[in-house]
């Protein structure tokens, strides 16, 4: 992070420019290829940098915005929403989820994108029975973060990750209210399936439509 950060600040690199190499990288930090990975995975969820496959402009790994940037938009985002009541969140939730999965990038026409595999990984996370409830909904609102990452907008994806402990908080909330827990959680499931399989295979208004009705079922069903 500081490396970009120092390179940004000499001029060296600007916000637009392409990041060289992971081996590249590793080669003139000295350090492993792994945490080089493990360096971006951390810059790409704070909104400062896209990585995307395939060829021409917009593929490899863009400058976004400036770590500290989206660190201290991050961190001020987090503060915020964790002082929000339920219907806050509801409403933001339907504006940025819908509009995500409805402006996903052309090259998360992939269905093997690892935006997508990520959110496959989260929800067979989500099927062990044995899985309390808080560490379900944990899992629920990562999965529902990694659909917004689909768009290929840092503000979007950067304002769904600080929302994320709200989203988790509330939904454990108003998880009390449910008599039945095993059947909720799997038509949660079932719908977090059609999702992601519409959204994966290009039917993004299908997708969008199934993630509104869910999270306003959600919503519906603990409201009591």
């Amino acid at each position: 992070m500081q490396w970009v950060t120092d390179e940004l600040s000499a001029g060296r690199l600007s916000i637009g420019d392409h990041l060289p190499s992971e081996r590249a990288l590793a080669e003139t930090l000295k350090v492993s290829r792994g945490s080089i990975r493990e360096a971006l995975r951390v810059l790409e969820a704070l909104g400062s940098i896209r990585s995307s496959t395939g060829s021409g402009p917009r593929a490899g790994t863009v400058i976004t915005a400036a770590p500290e940037q989206a660190l201290s938009l991050a961190l001020n985002l987090q503060l915020a929403t964790s002082q929000v009541e339920h219907p806050h969140v509801f409403e933001m939730r339907l504006l940025l989820e819908d509009w995500a999965v409805r402006n996903a990038g052309p090259e998360h026409a992939d269905p093997q994108h690892p935006v997508w595999t990520k959110a496959e990984k989260l929800l067979d996370m989500m099927d062990d029975p044995a899985l309390p409830v808080a560490d379900f909904l944990n899992l629920d609102a990562q999965f529902h973060v990694a659909l917004s990452h689909a768009a290929n907008n840092p503000l979007a994806s950067t304002l769904m990750d600080a929302m994320r402990t709200a989203i988790e908080d509330h939904t454990v909330e108003r998880a009390q209210a449910l008599p039945d827990w095993e059947a909720t959680s799997k038509r949660l499931r079932s719908e977090h399936r059609a999702i992601l399989d519409a959204a994966r295979h290009g039917r993004a208004d299908t997708a969008a439509d199934l993630l509104k009705e869910h999270i306003r079922g959600y919503y519906a069903e603990t409201s009591a």
